[in-house]
């Protein structure tokens, strides 16, 4: 018995089904790499979402792919794969209009943190992925006339789609994401795919394609009416940077009743905090890095890793008229809204490095600052695991000065299952630096609870007086903590620094 043949139109030889492919190799990568900015706001951007990501992609695209060769099999015709990519982009739009609200559900679940990344790679981005997946074998199905030359068309077509997906990881890597955002990415990419499919079968719209289509164009027109109303109305702001989905809004304080703007990039913690009345800090932990004049008196010049909404830079170039600053910022997205929402100016006394903090640090001379304050690990889903090594910490000793100290703050708790990351860290700064003092920014909270924590590590040798004169820096130095009853982890080194696995336990112990 012979296996049904299947032979594409002359239409559709002349290079339709090459352009779907690519088309489709490119939205495939647009789509995976989107879905790490749309998870982030709820979940988080650590190691997990992107191996969940990648992981739930692949099974998604095999199965598609499984399914596609069946399929064909059965008989291959155009208008069969027009309705799939027409699917495709229908569960997109699905995961535009629906991604909201199913990631809050599934943030405000008490499931660990890596189960929570794959429910939401599964019910968000399998179902399109599982579709995008069928068009490879169908199309290739399609496309081969004869035996003769299906080897070559095989290839072909798999080296086009491939093209696509080199193609697509770089526009929305480089272009995008950075310039057009999460939302409207994914807007590009259901557009694409059902354009696709009215080319590949002209005039074949009938009342079901029709209605999803308005209901796509009216989710757009919603989505796009609503940002506008928030943004007007309550001041918030969405917006996309080369490395974070960003949310500004304001909020009023509970306690004083005065208004602050917020900026977060994080599900679970607010990076930056500004009054609108004044530059007075707002965040607790930001005052701690007024010991750096306890601690190293008379300093000159600092570091600071970590910029954000700059709020501490601001106060420091106000406070100490004649020091200087350095803020290395990954992110010069960040700096602009900085300087847009946050009331950034230029000084002659700052000076903005964008660059990652550990390849800055690597590259930085050697004794050059009197202080490195640390503010990179405001958040236990985003810590920068480089910055956190005992690689790192020795870099970090070797640009201080003589007497030099380094405070910074960290997220996590001092004891019980959420304390394994700060452990780990104290374990690493202590098999550096000689003093490592610890205190806790919010007293009342048990030692066993997730707070910010604030350590100071001193190149000094000779102990330094707990008291001050200033009352300011008194009620700190009383805030100050133990060490010996604190439990030891391994050190964390570039080679093994089990930063994620730590902090998922840390998120289920508020």
């Amino acid at each position: 018995m012979h296996a049904k043949k299947s032979q594409a139109p002359p239409a559709v030889a002349s290079g339709i089904l090459e352009a779907t492919l690519f088309v489709c190799g490119a939205v495939v990568m647009v789509y995976e790499i989107t879905g790490a900015r749309l998870l982030a706001p709820h979940i988080g951007t650590s190691t997990y979402i992107w191996t969940s990501l990648i992981g739930v992609i692949l099974a998604a695209l095999s199965l598609g792919y499984w399914l596609g060769g069946q399929a064909a099999d059965r008989g291959a015709k155009l208008s069969y794969l027009a309705g799939v990519l027409f699917l495709a982009g229908g569960a997109v739009a699905v995961t535009i209009f629906a991604g909201d609200l199913l990631l809050t559900v599934i943030a405000a679940s008490t499931l660990l943190l890596q189960i929570q990344a794959v429910l939401a790679a599964l019910l968000l981005f399998a179902p399109a992925a599982v579709l995008l997946g069928f068009v490879t074998p169908y199309a290739v199905r399609l496309k081969i006339s004869s035996l003769a030359d299906s080897g070559r068309v095989v290839g072909r077509l798999y080296a086009i789609s491939t093209l696509g997906s080199i193609f697509g990881t770089f526009l929305a890597g480089f272009y995008l994401l950075p310039f057009i955002g999460t939302t409207r990415t994914l807007y590009l990419v259901a557009g694409s795919l059902f354009l696709l499919a009215a080319l590949l079968v002209p005039f074949a719209l009938n009342w079901f394609r029709v209605t999803v289509l308005l209901i796509f164009l009216g989710g757009i027109a919603a989505q796009e009416m609503r940002g506008r109303y928030l943004a007007s109305a309550h001041d918030l702001h969405r917006t996309d940077t080369e490395y974070s989905a960003v949310q500004i809004f304001t909020t009023t304080e509970a306690q004083s009743g005065r208004k602050v703007r917020n900026l977060l990039i994080d599900p679970h913690y607010t990076q930056s905090r500004m009054y609108l009345d004044s530059d007075d800090l707002v965040s607790v932990y930001t005052r701690y890095y007024h010991l750096i004049r306890h601690f190293r008196p008379g300093f000159e010049r600092a570091l600071m890793i970590g910029g954000a909404g700059y709020s501490f830079p601001k106060a420091y170039l106000q406070r100490y008229p004649e020091a200087l600053l350095e803020v290395v910022e990954i992110d010069p997205g960040m700096t602009a809204l900085a300087r847009r929402f946050f009331r950034l100016e230029e000084n002659p006394r700052l000076e903005i490095h964008h660059q990652d903090g550990r390849v800055f640090l690597n590259r930085a001379e050697s004794g050059r600052y009197d202080a490195l304050l640390l503010d990179a690990f405001g958040s236990l889903f985003s810590v920068p695991f480089q910055l956190t090594t005992i690689e790192a910490v020795r870099q970090i000793y070797r640009v201080l000065r003589e007497d030099g100290v380094v405070i910074f703050n960290i997220g996590g708790a001092m004891e019980g299952p959420a304390s394994g990351f700060f452990q780990a860290e104290l374990a690493t700064y202590r098999e550096v630096f000689p003093q490592v003092h610890l205190f806790k920014v919010s007293p009342h909270r048990r030692a066993d609870q997730v707070q910010n924590l604030i350590l100071v590590a001193s190149r000094r040798q000779a102990t330094f007086p707990l008291h001050s004169a200033d009352p300011e820096i008194s009620a700190m130095l009383a805030l100050r903590q133990p060490l010996p009853e604190i439990a030891r982890r391994p050190v964390l080194t570039d080679d093994r620094a089990p930063v994620e696995h730590y902090n998922s336990f840390a998120q289920n112990h508020p």
